[in-house]
């Protein structure tokens, strides 16, 4: 990774974060898919081409706590409509170090790059790659700012089995970089619980604003 947000992510990564001073840092887009907002403890990243000037203008006419206001649902929905973008949720984002080791018996790569699960990971990451599993898949690819980012999906009959507990873990093996990321919806404690039994740890929040075409039901 290389560039502002990615150096924020790499010392974050190392349990480095910004001085909590309350303050906004505004860089520009890592690439031309993902815009968005990273907060951090009583810090915030603001990810765009749009001005900086209007950011800081925005966030300071946004109402409520100012220290949650990059997070506020006036500022982004500002910044949605300004920059022609969608949004799907505000994640969890969490981090996890690479293991050593292969992936563990069982799993194996879908190689068809028009398998559904390929395609639509494809949309939000580059250089994906999907392996499967009785009862589940693990998704790696590139995402925002050229990091290492880790999807699972656990069929609904396989559930309470803790498949989702194995292949987080399988992506720490899998993947070619020092750490790994994954997001989680915060209302899916399903999902939180699981990538933290496979030891990914909190970073802070994250809203992603994708091209309106990659916004489901947008």
């Amino acid at each position: 990774m290389s560039g502002a947000l990615a150096d924020v992510l790499a010392a974050a990564a190392r349990g480095e974060f910004p001085p909590p001073d309350g303050s906004t840092t505004v860089v520009a887009q890592p690439g031309k898919r993902d815009a968005g907002v990273l907060a951090l403890t009583a810090h915030s990243v603001v990810f765009t081409d749009e001005d900086p000037e209007w950011v800081r203008s925005t966030l300071a006419a946004t109402p409520g706590d100012p220290l949650a206001a990059t997070m506020h649902p006036y500022f982004l929905s500002t910044l949605m409509a300004r920059s022609g973008r969608g949004m799907n949720t505000i994640d969890l984002l969490t981090v996890a170090d690479a293991l050593p080791g292969g992936p563990g018996p069982g799993l194996r790569e879908i190689l068809d790059p028009d398998h559904p699960r390929v395609a639509r990971a494809k949309k939000y990451r580059d250089e994906v790659r999907v392996w499967a599993a009785d009862g589940g898949v693990v998704i790696l690819g590139r995402g925002v700012a050229g990091r290492w980012e880790a999807g699972i999906e656990v069929d609904e009959a396989a559930r309470g089995r803790r498949i989702g507990e194995r292949l987080a873990l399988a992506a720490r093996r899998l993947v070619p970089d020092t750490v790994v990321w994954a997001q989680q919806s915060p209302g899916n404690a399903r999902s939180v619980r699981t990538f933290q039994a496979a030891g990914f740890r909190a970073v802070g929040a994250e809203a992603l604003l994708t091209p309106l075409a990659a916004a489901p039901g947008l």
